[in-house]
């Protein structure tokens, strides 16, 4: 099965499952670093400069595995001033940050023009890739203003929004979702936002998060569902699994090893043919094991992140500067580049 993928040739659901819970540890690396190198025969591993800004943390949504929402009425709730926002851009830029990542929760009294007059006011002061909004925050956004959801990402995109992350897929199967995030859209409601944004030319990321209530099976799956609509849209651009951090959160339990971290990197890769890149994350499992991973299949590093909150709530501190980025690129034998959101290269190191 090994030699199958590496070879080219798509793995069955079965298949996956057969490698993510029996293959060897090295045979599978090596495996998943033959497509890597034949997907991407330039040795570089690509990285961005961007900043993640949340604007707000008030959300209905109450996920269980969630340390960041708050509700209306707690002391730390807050939605981003104008001014904030305008400072946290200028700051990014300043450092060639060339992507903005905006998210927030699911603010029961933001309607959609709030969205709208945000992403007007940023193009109208810069001039930067803005690469925002989850599918839940979109299908919120449709809900709050009676409008079909392809009708919602023309005005985003109309208005200025550029490209989607792949926030809020956690595992897309509902009986997960019921467990973990049981108000949250379902995975069917993910994949028609994710389809609607890239018929009409937007292109997005996909993320999993794993290692909670999930099967091996329902992370898969997942992956297999990905692949799915990504044969009919070819509108994603990478894929970035992360492990849940349960520190703080309703859900608890304990996090995933690194050796589970990297089995399921290198699945991934096997298993999402038709997706360029795979995004390792540093975030979650630190420097050292994403530098690994660079074995397991990933070939890019993911963002230098100058802000992240929501996986720093669930107690997940790491903090890897630009500098750090390049010299574990380097050290582990491949050429820095920096990138755009589309995977343009922009510099080497």
């Amino acid at each position: 099965m090994l030699e199958k993928a590496a070879a080219g040739e798509r793995l069955s659901l079965e298949e996956g499952v057969e490698i993510l819970k029996k293959a060897d540890l090295l045979a599978l690396a090596r495996a998943a670093d033959q497509v890597r190198r034949r997907l991407h025969p330039d040795n570089r591993v690509t990285f961005i400069i961007d900043r993640n800004i949340n604007y707000t943390n008030i959300c209905q949504c109450r996920c269980r595995f969630c340390a960041f929402y708050r509700r209306p009425q707690d002391p730390d709730a807050y939605v981003i001033t104008q001014e904030e926002l305008f400072q946290k851009i200028e700051e990014t830029i300043q450092v060639g940050g060339t992507e903005l990542l905006i998210q927030g929760g699911l603010h029961p009294d933001l309607d959609l023009e709030y969205y709208l007059d945000m992403l007007h006011s940023i193009k109208e002061r810069f001039d930067i890739h803005i690469h925002s909004f989850s599918p839940p925050e979109v299908v919120h956004m449709a809900r709050k203003s009676g409008l079909p959801v392809k009708e919602v990402l023309v005005r985003l995109r109309d208005a200025g929004l550029d490209s989607l992350p792949g926030g809020g897929a956690e595992i897309l199967v509902d009986r997960v979702r019921q467990l973990i995030s049981p108000n949250k859209i379902t995975w069917a409601q993910w994949m028609e936002v994710m389809r609607c944004a890239h018929d009409l030319g937007m292109k997005s990321t996909a993320t999993m998060m794993f290692g909670h209530v999930e099967t091996l099976e329902e992370r898969v799956l997942h992956m297999v569902r990905i692949r799915e609509l990504q044969d009919e849209t070819h509108g994603f651009t990478a894929f970035i699994p992360w492990s849940f951090q349960p520190l703080n959160t309703e859900l608890g339990g304990e996090t995933v090893t690194g050796v589970e971290y990297l089995r399921t990197l290198a699945t991934a890769r096997l298993m999402l043919d038709n997706i360029p890149s795979i995004q390792t994350s540093w975030v979650t499992q630190g420097a050292k094991i994403a530098q690994i991973s660079l074995f397991f299949g990933a070939n890019d590093f993911g963002s230098t992140m100058l802000e992240e909150n929501v996986v720093r709530a669930a107690g997940a501190n790491y903090r890897v500067p630009l500098h750090e980025i390049i010299r574990c690129i380097k050290e582990a034998g491949f050429t820095p580049a920096q990138r755009t959101t589309l995977y343009e290269i922009i510099r080497e190191y």
